[in-house]
């Protein structure tokens, strides 16, 4: 059992569990918040715009509107109306919000407006188990007639029974026993209602559908008709002109069933017109709304992600540290590179993001060199070590003003980079160094200095990497993996690259 339950064994467990929730957390928050691995992934939000309109008769107003609900095809970001001088209700029961005022004069105007995201493609399927029941239509003995032989004409198309009767409706020209079957003035709900009618006739239970096709830009517009039919375990949608099953992309519904769209008493000429305008959101910020529709809406509450937006950009940068802690090990325990401290290359890495790599490297390099002369010079002092130290700090600040004095006065952006160098780090090394020069010789501390740069720069290129502080941040639970790869590797003993050529010879005997 003593063998069994070793460290490396144990750790080697770890990382794998690691991995499985690491792996889940990140297809659920793919799944159910609609995070992304692009770092610049957005999400479409539509804003629908519905314009009222209608002209007072002199008596109390009752207005009575449709609005969409969350389900499968959209979810509803936020909504708002503007009706000035009306007592706003809504009733959630029948999705239709109602607005009541005393006599007015003038012609009236209100607005509501939606903003809805995250169309899903559920081809016009809506669940409903309970079959409705159906209600014959009555027909004159005429009218019967027409409908059979309205039947039996749409039996040459192809399709089933309803595109069948859809598809007839909008031949051009019209088969004469259909243009005998509609009003003269024929309006297109009268078309739906009309092909409902024989739908029920033949025992299919259809109601319309009333929404709004999400084009960007899209003009003041009526609502677009839709049919749907019940199949006994769920609605299909189908386009009133083409037949064509299934929800059009980007086509919010607003209204099902028979209860009209938009109810207007105490007024005359109502009118509703649609607009629609499309913006760009980054799904980052949109998880807050999605979790509210996920199996485990709570998870949000207590994930970075509910943070204030001040908090997360400061996090997005902690987040990617344990990678460059990785990089930093690999390089001192795998490859072999002698760097001045473990974590100076990552502080040096970070120093590089703010002043941007050529500058950082440049301003880096002047900062040790004058700071290591000046050491030298204080070694014949005799100082002790906190004031030896403190005074290099001193300097260093002293060197990194003037730095940005002559920069500013010559035009020269590097040199005013300088002051994004961690001050005391930058004492630090010089300080390390200079001991280094005195104990070791001046090759051992120029090899840990260009060792501490190599490894600053590969960092650099890791943490500066916009794609991998994305998904460090958004997926941040890689970092648990992270962790125990870097315990795993506290626990090797083996040859450093750097000495397998070293002990060459030795394996060659």
């Amino acid at each position: 059992m003593k063998n069994f339950f070793t460290i490396r064994k144990v750790l080697t467990l770890c990382l794998i569990l690691s991995l499985i929730v690491t792996i889940y957390s990140a297809y659920y928050k793919i799944k159910y918040w609609g995070f992304s691995v692009q770092p610049q992934a957005s999400s479409d939000v539509w804003i629908v715009d519905a314009h009222i309109s209608f002209t007072p008769t002199g008596e109390p107003i009752n207005v009575s509107l449709a609005t969409p609900q969350t389900g499968k095809e959209f979810k509803i970001l936020n909504e708002d109306i503007v009706a000035k001088g009306y007592e706003i209700s809504k009733n959630e029961k029948k999705k239709r919000i109602v607005m009541n005022s005393k006599p007015k004069k003038n012609k009236q105007n209100i607005y509501y407006r939606v903003a809805v995201y995250d169309n899903e493609d559920t081809r016009g399927k809506v669940r409903d188990e309970s079959k409705p029941k159906v209600v014959t239509p009555i027909f004159d003995l005429q009218q019967k007639e027409m409908v059979d032989e309205i039947l039996r004409a749409a039996e040459k198309f192809e399709g089933n029974q309803v595109k069948k009767i859809i598809t007839i409706f909008n031949q051009q020209p019209l088969d004469p026993t259909v243009s005998a079957f509609l009003p003269v003035r024929v309006t297109e709900k009268e078309i739906a209602e009309k092909i409902i009618d024989i739908l029920a006739y033949k025992g299919i239970s259809a109601r319309l559908a009333r929404g709004v096709r999400l084009i960007e830009s899209k003009k003041a517009s009526q609502a677009d008709l839709m049919i749907e039919t019940h199949d006994g375990h769920k609605w299909r949608i189908y386009d009133l002109h083409t037949a064509k099953e299934g929800l059009p992309k980007n086509f919010m519904i607003f209204q099902r069933g028979g209860v009209s769209l938009l109810d207007v008493s105490g007024g005359k000429n109502s009118k509703i017109r649609f607009s629609v305008l499309k913006s760009v959101t980054p799904s980052i910020k949109m998880a807050e709304h999605r979790a509210k529709f996920s199996k485990f809406a709570k998870t949000f509450e207590f994930s970075i992600y509910n943070l204030p937006l001040l908090a997360q950009n400061t996090l997005k940068w902690l987040m990617v540290f344990p990678l460059g802690i990785l990089i930093t090990v690999l390089f001192r325990n795998v490859i072999g590179l002698k760097t001045m401290g473990t974590f100076t290359p990552m502080l040096i890495a970070m120093s590089l993001v703010k002043t941007g790599f050529i500058a950082g490297l440049i301003c880096f390099s002047v900062i040790i060199s004058i700071g290591l002369i000046i050491r030298t010079l204080l070694s014949r002092l005799n100082l002790l070590l906190v004031p030896r130290i403190s005074t290099v700090v001193i300097f260093v600040i002293l060197i990194m003003q003037y730095m940005a004095i002559i920069g500013y006065q010559i035009n020269w952006e590097v040199a005013s980079s300088a002051i994004f160098f961690p001050i005391i780090i930058t004492a630090w090394i010089i300080e390390r160094a200079s001991i280094i020069w005195e104990e070791d010789g001046a090759g051992n501390a120029t090899r840990e200095i260009i060792y501490s740069m190599i490894t600053a720069i590969a960092t650099y290129f890791v943490i500066s990497n916009e794609y991998i502080r994305h998904i460090t941040f958004a997926f941040s639970e890689i970092n648990l993996v992270i962790l125990f790869i870097v315990m795993l590797l506290g626990t090797y003993t083996g040859y450093r690259l750097t000495e397998l050529k070293r002990f060459t010879p030795l394996a060659r005997g």
